[in-house]
């Protein structure tokens, strides 16, 4: 364990987190989703995807070969991906069903479910793979998560994952951003579903199923929201 390895990951996890939250008051509505995600992806960059090949790697951010300065394997990226939703899937199919009756009975919406698509679907499901969860999980499980964990190094398995205090004060700082962005204590609720997404990068050894897990997620949540009437 070497607690002063903690100190750079905590400080650049405090600046991208300040810059966040200034820019998502500052940036016009419509385009502060968008702003915010290349705030984490140009501190993630700066930080890890700058470096060579064997740096992006040991942070979990290659996406199959994706962010990797060298050539681009189809059947490397294919197995990456089909991993990623097999992995989402699972999760889905155990998560969800217990997500839904929680958000049952913590919004306790006032007239029964109705599937509604989003206006755009496409550009919805784009937005909260490529503007949401693919910065954030780049940010804060590929290079926070692991940063910590080289801090202090996991010893704990579980189901298959080795976790440690890196996983945990990587979910308290995402749930303290969200809740500095949009002032509503609810928002602090994200440190649950940030669990998840950390011991799937732990899991993995990648962001790819965090990535996909967490977009798929927030879609669940919008989901839910239009077909109980509790958004437009």
């Amino acid at each position: 364990m070497n607690p002063s390895a903690a100190i750079r990951p905590l400080v650049a996890a405090a600046v991208t987190t300040a810059l966040v939250t200034a820019v998502s008051y500052g940036a016009p509505r419509d385009y502060a989703g968008t702003a915010v995600g290349l705030v984490f992806l140009a501190a993630t960059w700066w930080l890890v995807l700058r470096r060579d090949e064997a740096v992006i790697r040991a942070h979990g951010l290659s996406l199959g070969g994706l962010l990797e300065p060298a050539p681009l394997s189809a059947r490397r990226l294919a197995a990456d991906g089909a991993r990623a939703l097999a992995w989402t899937l699972l999760l889905g199919a155990i998560i969800f069903p217990a997500f839904w009756l929680g958000y049952r009975l913590w919004w306790s919406p006032t007239r029964p479910f109705h599937f509604r698509l989003a206006a755009e679907p496409f550009d919805e499901i784009v937005a909260q793979l490529l503007v949401v969860a693919i910065p954030e999980e780049a940010f804060f499980r590929g290079y926070l998560q692991s940063a910590l964990d080289r801090a202090f190094p996991p010893r704990l398995r579980v189901l298959g994952a080795a976790v440690g205090p890196g996983l945990l004060i990587a979910a308290v700082i995402f749930a303290i951003g969200h809740v500095l962005t949009i002032r509503h204590p609810a928002r602090l609720a994200v440190f649950f579903p940030a669990l998840v997404f950390g011991w799937l990068r732990a899991r993995t050894g990648g962001v790819g199923a965090p990535a996909l897990f967490h977009a798929a997620c927030n879609l669940l949540s919008v989901t839910l929201a239009r077909g109980y009437g509790l958004a437009p």
